[in-house]
């Protein structure tokens, strides 16, 4: 499924979990949920409007889930209660689908382009605060997709073309005087009565202490809303029905003497959590007051955070546990070993006021940005080794920042909000490892640009490390940005004595100068971090360094002291059990095992990282991994398997918005189109991928690669191949992938509309510049070792000419090094053998 779908939980573990445990407690809405699934499927926007507590994203969540398989390329929830920043609901939008961004092109666009092929649906809940923004994201997405469908909630509209609004009522109500068989189809009169049996057993409607008639009278009190009639069903394990009728009666004359500019319907709603509220035991209710600071926790963090003098930590099971009985908390499983809790956001939004009453509410947001701050540095440290602990205890700590995401955001939206730069920059330089690891660089780059641009002050050490932080986000999208802000952020971590800082900044350049293709300053940079990291014992930074020479070694010819580096990285990881490190350096042994003609090996390595990689969900690793595999393939004749490996491969790339992932990935294609025969084939994803190169200005392929694809085609003669080309050029990225998976014919002329998503910057419709037999004689001599002077005496002229002649097959080959050339020759079928064997 692309992207993501159902298969890996894109509905919404908690919406589809609670759904499935719920399905005989959803009451009422049948009719309106059977009229919402063909609307859905007809209609490009629903929205659903109402007041709160008529049950808006509950429906919302019920039709997603009963909709998810009419949609294959997926269907996803996303919350924006907790998000007070209109210019984040893209972001938010892009974290939740998984797209990430790039720079220099704005979020939105990016995010359009991933949806536009697909068939996918979105639920935006909770719009109303956000409706500006939540309207011109709609819009724009809507404008350029069209197999996309949205269901949004909110309190008003968001007037956007091809809207259809739903205003959703109460459940329905018996009419006064109605007979008991009437009563007992009523919505609401059902709901009361299985919410009641739920708390009490022993429940029965229309028994004695159960008359249908009382029942009637409170849903008639509570005009229906099912929030408020939840509020008041388990109040029968301790009050007769009489006794519920007669406090309602009390709360609701109170409120009318109160809020009088309210709406009606938030009066009523008001009323019923207040009366639910007074019922609570004191210290029950400071408990909920301060549970509201939470998007969602543990029973440890309110042990911890919501304790006091007035409120003992070892009674906050008993009273957790009490708020869940009477509806006021909901449980809900999150990761192994750990309970989660979260409030309905009515209830939530109550409970803060509550807070803002107590004199509270700063006290609490101050408790929970300590606690994140704490919580989130310990876990990073235990990521990256400076505090051991087992992979289990690490597999959990990335499990923990999933889960912790909403309360982190909100933490960090309330640091912008106070101008507290230094702590957000502690929290970014402490999240950048998950964000690194899942692929979401667009929302922490975007956290990190807007602490550093904040006029604050900051320690010279925070900057330093929050600059190379976000470096280390962007070092594949923007190296020459990167590499500004490592250097920057290096200068800072120097002078302030960070040595661990140091050499993940020296790492990081160290690599950006492997990108680049100098391999002799990464070699010096990787050695100067490693230095650093074994004098601070830095076990991390030293396995990362020594990989990095690692892979130095690799692009200057040298495989055997690339393969003992590396092994010598991996002996690091796993002495520190750092398993993310284990799997990069075990990709990096897999790639060399791959050149050297070891498929054996490279696929058992690959396939010990992807077991890893799939742990911690590291989608753009995972995407590379099985890159590997598929070429893996491709050379053991199963092309089965390869096409089945280099799908998944384009589909992760393609989810999160990679273009550089989809163009490999397109590459690989290419070769395997090559292998079943199919060399027209093969020059269109070429030609595909030449060009999103060059619209994503990136660095050509390598040009080796381009000539195995001509040479395969050669006998179809070079006009087919020039028009192949042409046709190939102006794919946009989904009709290439399209294409790379027969999903898709083969292209003629483009149409206007395909011209319209052509990338801005396409190159020239023709191959790239390919050897002439001149440089083809001067590759056979590289591959036997001959230096430049011995080529000038080979072919009678002079040094200089034969170093202009090396300098241009390395740019024709996308090489930077004679080693490239001389494995590139070896491996080449006849064409250079002649002149090779010359020179033996």
């Amino acid at each position: 499924m692309v992207p993501g779908g159902t298969s890996d939980g894109s509905v919404g573990s908690s919406i589809h979990d609670n759904l499935t445990e719920e399905s005989n407690t959803f009451i009422g809405r049948d009719a309106e949920l059977d009229e919402l699934r063909r609307l859905v499927l007809v209609t490009r926007a629903l929205t659903l409007c109402g007041a709160g507590g008529i049950g808006k994203t509950r429906l919302a969540q019920r039709v997603l889930a009963e909709l998810a398989d009419d949609f294959p390329d997926g269907a996803w929830f996303v919350e924006f209660a907790d998000l007070r920043q209109p210019d984040l609901v893209e972001s938010r939008i892009a974290s939740v689908v998984g797209v990430t961004e790039e720079p220099g092109r704005p979020l939105l666009e990016t995010l359009a382009d991933v949806l536009r092929p697909l068939r996918v649906l979105l639920v935006l809940d909770n719009c109303e605060h956000l409706i500006d923004s939540c309207a011109r994201v709609c819009q724009r997405l809507l404008a350029s997709s069209p197999g996309l469908r949205v269901i949004a909630t909110s309190r008003e509209p968001l007037r956007v073309a091809a809207e259809m609004v739903w205003q959703v009522p109460p459940l329905s109500l018996p009419s006064a005087g109605a007979a008991s068989d009437e009563m007992l189809r009523s919505d609401a009169i059902r709901l009361f009565a299985d919410r009641a049996a739920a708390v009490r057993p022993d429940y029965s409607l229309g028994s004695a202490s159960a008359p249908v008639s009382s029942v009637a009278a409170v849903c008639r009190v509570l005009d229906g809303l099912p929030l408020a009639i939840e509020l008041a069903a388990p109040w029968v394990r301790v009050l007769s029905m009489e006794q519920i009728t007669a406090r309602l009666d009390d709360r609701f004359r109170l409120l009318n003497a109160g809020e009088r500019t309210a709406p009606p319907r938030q009066r009523t709603l008001r009323a019923a959590i207040d009366w639910s509220h007074d019922l609570l035991t004191g210290h029950e209710q400071i408990l909920l007051r301060r549970l509201s600071v939470f998007a969602g926790w543990s029973l440890e963090m309110a042990e911890q955070l919501c304790a006091g003098p007035d409120l003992a930590g070892a009674d906050i099971l008993d009273l957790l546990s009490a708020l869940a009985d009477k509806s006021l908390v909901v449980v809900e499983a999150e990761i192994p070993g750990q309970t989660r809790y979260r409030m309905l956001d009515t209830i939530r939004v109550y409970a803060a006021s509550r807070l803002d009453e107590a004199g509270e509410s700063a006290m609490m947001r101050r408790r929970l940005r300590d606690y994140s701050l704490a919580e989130t540095e310990h876990l990073a440290a235990m990521g990256m080794a400076q505090v051991r602990a087992p992979w289990a205890v690490n597999l959990v700590t990335f499990r923990r920042f999933d889960v912790e995401a909403d309360n982190l955001r909100q933490v960090l939206g309330r640091c912008i909000a106070d101008g507290d730069a230094e702590i957000g920059l502690r929290i970014c330089a402490a999240m950048r490892p998950v964000w690194i690891v899942q692929g979401s660089s667009a929302e922490g780059t975007e956290w990190f640009d807007t602490f550093l641009a904040m006029d604050a002050a900051v320690q010279p050490r925070i900057r330093g490390a929050a600059l190379i932080g976000r470096a280390q986000l962007t070092l594949a999208s923007d190296p020459v940005g990167a590499v500004d802000r490592a250097n920057a952020g290096l200068e800072l971590s120097r002078a302030a004595g960070e040595p661990v800082w140091v050499s993940a900044g020296l790492n990081l350049l160290a690599e950006a100068a492997l990108h680049a293709g100098r391999a002799d300053e990464a070699a010096d940079g990787a050695d100067e971090a490693l230095a650093v990291a074994r004098q601070a014992g830095d076990r991390w930074n030293e396995g990362y360094a020594l990989g990095t020479r690692a892979a130095a070694a690799g692009h200057r010819g040298n495989l055997r002291e690339a393969e003992q580096l590396a092994e010598a990285a991996l002996t690091v990881m796993r002495d520190i059990d750092q398993q993310w490190g284990v799997a990069r350096t075990l990709l990096g042994l897999a790639d060399l095992a791959r050149l050297t003609g070891d498929h054996d090996g490279a696929q058992r390595r690959y396939l010990e990282a992807l077991a890893i990689l799939r742990q911690l969900r590291a989608r753009p690793e995972i995407a590379r991994c099985l890159a590997g595999l598929g070429r893996i393939a491709m050379s053991q004749g199963d092309l089965g398997l390869a096409a089945r490996h280099l799908t998944e491969s384009i589909a992760l790339s393609q989810s999160t918005g990679s273009r550089i992932g989809v163009i490999r990935a397109l590459d690989a294609f290419a070769a395997l189109a090559v292998r079943e025969g199919r060399p027209e084939r093969a020059v269109q994803l070429t030609a595909a991928a030449a060009a999103l190169r060059s619209a994503a200005q990136l660095p050509p392929a390598q040009g080796s690669r381009t000539q195995r694809i001509l040479d395969a085609a050669a006998d179809l003669g070079d006009h087919v191949v020039l028009q192949l080309w042409a046709a190939g050029s102006v794919l946009t990225s989904a009709d290439a992938v399209a294409l790379a998976l027969d999903a898709a014919p083969p292209p003629g002329e483009p149409t206007g509309d395909e011209q319209a998503g052509r990338p801005a910057d396409s190159p020239p419709a023709a191959p790239p510049g390919m050897l002439t037999a001149r440089e083809h004689e001067i590759v056979a001599l590289i591959a036997g070792g001959a230096s430049n002077k011995a080529i000038a005496e080979k072919l009678f002229i002079v040094p200089s000419t034969a170093a202009r002649h090396v300098a241009n097959i390395m740019k024709k080959l996308g090489f930077s090094s004679r080693a490239q050339i001389a494995a590139w020759a070896r491996a080449q079928p006849g064409r250079t053998g002649q002149a090779d064997q010359d020179q033996r």
